[in-house]
């Protein structure tokens, strides 16, 4: 186990060294446990670059709306086809399980997105991604799972469906949901090729587009520096704003996931009980 977490650790880490290294240690091989020469050269360039600030707070906004709605969707469709005695229950699942083998169309849903007059609109990045198929289909199988001589207790005790959803079920159901939000906070996060379809104000665009402008900008400083025969600075260069890229990129997972580390491990387990 402690083999295979290093082995997994070590291009991150490289990663980190890597982007608070100076330029002549950057371009060095071999194991580089901690910098020599502390850097900060990658930053400072991605700092003045451009305009992160607001596009980082957006991609946050972003994250947060849609990680709630999403786990609130899922509950509020979830339980109902796990719980409820519905007409054609079976069929229903079986209606939100199809959509996991189709991919949707671009062009349709730019059409949608059109005539509901979201485009550039900071709503077009939360609302689309705010229900998610496969954390439905795990969240019913958890309440599924359930015994019903809890929810029958409850019932008699007076217990109305709305108590006996939010102060009986979830409660214990904390594992879960803290995988699903977990689930959901990476993806949203990650998210940007929507931004370049449907976004064009640049107020409203997130850092993971910003990101790949800063990269592309850097590669083409990197191609004037070769062209002067100064590739081994290009290199330098590239190397340390690329793992700088990454660390900003990646900031916020990587803050949230050691927190919520238990309960994901346990909510993958339980929530793969089978319905």
């Amino acid at each position: 186990m402690v083999i295979f977490s290093l082995v997994i650790l070590y291009p991150f880490w490289q990663v980190v060294v890597l982007s608070f290294s100076d330029g002549r240690e950057a371009t060095t091989l071999g194991f580089h446990f901690w910098p020599k020469n502390w850097s900060f050269e990658a930053y400072r360039y991605l700092l003045s670059s451009g305009e992160i600030v607001r596009p980082y707070m957006n991609s946050i906004l972003r994250t947060a709306f849609g990680t709630v709605l999403e786990v609130l969707f899922t509950i509020l469709a979830a339980y109902p086809l796990a719980k409820k005695e519905l007409p054609f229950r079976g069929g229903l699942t079986t209606y939100f399980i199809i959509p996991l083998f189709f991919s949707g169309g671009l062009i349709p849903t730019y059409l949608i997105i059109r005539s509901l007059g979201l485009l550039d609109n900071f709503l077009v990045l939360i609302i689309p991604g705010a229900v998610a198929i496969f954390s439905i289909i795990i969240m019913r199988n958890y309440f599924m799972s359930l015994d019903a001589a809890l929810e029958e207790s409850a019932v008699i005790d007076g217990a109305g469906y709305v108590t006996l959803l939010f102060k009986i079920i979830l409660p214990i159901s904390t594992p879960v949901l803290a995988t699903i939000a977990l689930w959901a906070s990476v993806e949203h996060w990650n998210a940007w090729f929507d931004a370049t379809i449907y976004i064009r104000n640049r107020n409203l665009t997130v850092i993971q587009v910003i990101m790949r402008e800063m990269l592309a900008s850097a590669s083409e400083q990197s191609n004037e520096l070769t062209l002067n025969n100064n590739a081994q600075q290009a290199q330098l260069a590239m190397s340390n704003v690329r793992s700088g890229i990454a660390l900003l990129s990646i900031g916020p997972i990587i803050l949230i996931y050691p927190w919520m580390q238990k309960y994901f491990i346990k909510g993958a387990l339980i929530g793969s009980v089978k319905g």
